[in-house]
């Protein structure tokens, strides 16, 4: 099974951003490290630093397959997210 690509999960959090998925946390965040998320089945672990969006850690979509996070320029998902979308994410992630 091919592992998951930056666009693919760049794709899932664009659609949580236009409303087009539903993005919910889970867990209580209690200190600094990173924000579990499901968004339909997808679970992501994001890199949240007060209140703002950094990286994908770590993905896993509803079919099993694997995004690992990788920091190499031009991979991680979030830095192909627009700057609406990435302001509406974040909003998201605040709760509101």
């Amino acid at each position: 099974m091919p592992p998951l690509t930056a666009r693919e999960v760049c794709q899932t959090l664009r659609d949580a951003a236009l409303g087009v998925r539903r993005l919910q946390r889970l867990g209580v965040q209690t200190g600094p490290g990173p924000v579990h998320v499901d968004i339909e089945g997808w679970q992501l672990h994001l890199d949240v630093d007060e209140g703002h969006l950094h990286h994908c850690l770590y993905g896993r979509s509803p079919d099993n397959r694997v995004f690992d996070g990788g920091q190499r320029f031009g991979t991680d998902p979030v830095s192909l997210l627009s700057t609406w979308e990435l302001a509406q994410v974040e909003r998201l992630l605040a709760g509101g």
